[in-house]
C-alpha cells in the first residue's frame, strides 16, 4: 500500500483533494491553515491566498481544529455552526512517528441546501418533541433548580418555596416584569403535592374580556356562535386536582374577579350556557406587576380577591437588587444560548462584564436573557465583545430605570441586531438564515426600522 501510495503524484492528490465532496482543511500544529479546498474556500467566501497562512479561527467560526492540533484527540460527527447552517464536522490529528504535526478537518455537506433541509426537519422534530415532554409533565416546565442564584434574597426565596409548597396555601407572587414569576410558580408546585396533577396557567391579560369566563370556567355546546360542538373545558376543569396559576391577576377586569372570588371560595364553578354546577379542587397560585394596593384604592382590584390569594406574599427582587448574581445569571444564559445555535462560546470580554454590572437592567431576567441570546448570533469569536451588543448598552449605559419602556428597549435591541447582521451579511436570504427568520418577516422588520 505504501509503495502504491508512493507512485501517486502530488498533482493527482490535489485533483482528488479539490474535487472531494467534502470541504477539506489543513492546518499545522500551531493552527494555521496550510490547506484548504477551493469549495470550502467559496463557501466562506475567502481567498485561498488570504486563507493559507492565516490562524484557522480567523476564517472558520467555532471551529476547534487548532484545538485538535495541539491536543492531539480526534472530533468525530461534531455538530458546528457556520455561517448560518449547522454542519457534521470532523477533525482529525496528523501523527508522524508519534508526534502531532497538524489536524485535518473535513465538513460533510458540500450541498448546503440538502443539509438546510435536513437541519430545519431535525430542528421541527426536535420542537415537536419538547412540547410532547412538556404535555407529558403537565404543563411543569421548572423546577427549583432552574432559579440560578445564591444571593441572600435568593436563598431565602427558595428556603420559602420549599417551606410552603407542600400546603395548599394560597400564594401571591410580585415582581417587575421578568423576574423570573412563572419559575417560581412552576417549582412551587412541583414540590407540593399536587405535581403529579396538571398545572394550568392563565395569563389573564392576554386574553379578551368577553372571552375570559368561557376560558375560565368552560362553555355548553352552542352556548354562543362559533361554540365548539360539545363545548369545552375551562381552566378550573382542566386543573381539577392540580395547580392553577394566575398571572398577570392584576389586569382581570372587575366583573371577571367577583365571579373567580366565588370559584374561590365555593370551591365550584358554572360553564357558560350551563346551570349545573361543578365541584373544583384547585389550588391557586397568582402572579402580577401591578401595585394592587393602589388599585384597590383607585377600586380596580377587588380588595376580597386580594386577601384571598395573598395569604403568602412572594416578593422577587429585580435584577439591580441582586447583582451579586449576574456573573452567574449571565453565564446560564449563554449556555442556553450556544446549546440552542450550535455556536462555540466561552464568555465574556471584561467590558462586557463592566457594562452588564453598571446597566439597570429594567426588563430584568427576560432583557438579560435577549441581548445574551441575540449577541450569541452576532458573536464570530470565542468571547463576546461590545460590537455584538446591543446600540443602547454600547453608548455608555444611558439608559436608565424609568427613561425608557421595556417595549422600547426591546424594540432598540432589535434593531440594533438587524443592523448589524445586514452589515455582516448584506445578501438578505444569508441574513434571514443567520437571523433564523423567513425572507418576507425579515423585509418587514427592515422597513419597520427604515434600515436599507
Amino acid at each position: 500500500m505504501s509503495s502504491l501510495l508512493k507512485s501517486v503524484s502530488v498533482e493527482m492528490i490535489e485533483i482528488i483533494l479539490e474535487n472531494a465532496f467534502e470541504w477539506l482543511v489543513v492546518v499545522d500544529e500551531g493552527g494555521t491553515i496550510i490547506y484548504m479546498n477551493d469549495s470550502y474556500c467559496q463557501f466562506l467566501e475567502v481567498e485561498r491566498e488570504r486563507a493559507v497562512g492565516s490562524h484557522v479561527t480567523e476564517i472558520i467560526e467555532n471551529t476547534r481544529m487548532h484545538i485538535v492540533a495541539a491536543s492531539g484527540k480526534e472530533e468525530v460527527a461534531d455538530l458546528q455552526y457556520i455561517r448560518g447552517n449547522y454542519m457534521i464536522a470532523n477533525r482529525i490529528p496528523i501523527v508522524v512517528d508519534g508526534q502531532v504535526i497538524g489536524a485535518f478537518g473535513s465538513v460533510i455537506f458540500r450541498d448546503t441546501s440538502e443539509w438546510m433541509q435536513m437541519s430545519s426537519h431535525v430542528k421541527n422534530m426536535m420542537s415537536k418533541i419538547q412540547s410532547y415532554i412538556q404535555d407529558i409533565n403537565s404543563g411543569v416546565r421548572y423546577n427549583l433548580n432552574d432559579i440560578i442564584g445564591d444571593s441572600e434574597v435568593m436563598l431565602e426565596l427558595k428556603e420559602k418555596v420549599q417551606m410552603i409548597a407542600p400546603s395548599d396555601i394560597s400564594i401571591l407572587i410580585r415582581g417587575e416584569s421578568g423576574t423570573g414569576k412563572e419559575l417560581f410558580a412552576h417549582s412551587i408546585h412541583q414540590l407540593s403535592e399536587r405535581s403529579s396533577q396538571p398545572f394550568i396557567k392563565v395569563n389573564c391579560a392576554a386574553i379578551p374580556e368577553h372571552l375570559l369566563e368561557s376560558e375560565l370556567f368552560g362553555y355548553e355546546e352552542g352556548a354562543f356562535t362559533g361554540a365548539k360542538k360539545g363545548g369545552k373545558k375551562g381552566k378550573f376543569q382542566l386543573a381539577h386536582k392540580g395547580t392553577l396559576f394566575l398571572d398577570e391577576i392584576g389586569d382581570m377586569p372587575l366583573n371577571m374577579q367577583a365571579k373567580l372570588l366565588r370559584a374561590l371560595q365555593e370551591g365550584e364553578v358554572e360553564a357558560v350556557g350551563s346551570t349545573k354546577i361543578q365541584q373544583v379542587d384547585v389550588r391557586i397560585i397568582a402572579a402580577t406587576n401591578r401595585p394592587l394596593e393602589t388599585l384597590m384604592e383607585e377600586k380596580r382590584f377587588r380588595s376580597d380577591l386580594y386577601y384571598r390569594i395573598n395569604v403568602i406574599p412572594f416578593q422577587l427582587p429585580s435584577l439591580r437588587e441582586r447583582k451579586g448574581d449576574l456573573s452567574r445569571l449571565a453565564s446560564f444564559f449563554l449556555e442556553k444560548s450556544t446549546k440552542s445555535s450550535g455556536k462555540r462560546i466561552s464568555g465574556f470580554t471584561d467590558d462586557v462584564l463592566e457594562i452588564f454590572t453598571s446597566h439597570s437592567w429594567p426588563g430584568n431576567l427576560r432583557e438579560l436573557e435577549n441581548v445574551i441570546h441575540a449577541a450569541t448570533y452576532l458573536t464570530s469569536g470565542t468571547k463576546i465583545k461590545i460590537n455584538a451588543l446591543p446600540s443602547y448598552l454600547k453608548v455608555g449605559n444611558l439608559y436608565k430605570t424609568g427613561s425608557k419602556s421595556l417595549k422600547e428597549m426591546m424594540e432598540e435591541t432589535e434593531r440594533a441586531i438587524l443592523e448589524e447582521t445586514i452589515r455582516t451579511y448584506p445578501d438578505k436570504r444569508k441574513a434571514a438564515q443567520v437571523l433564523g427568520v423567513g425572507k418576507s418577516s425579515l423585509y418587514e422588520k427592515l422597513n419597520k426600522y427604515q434600515i436599507q
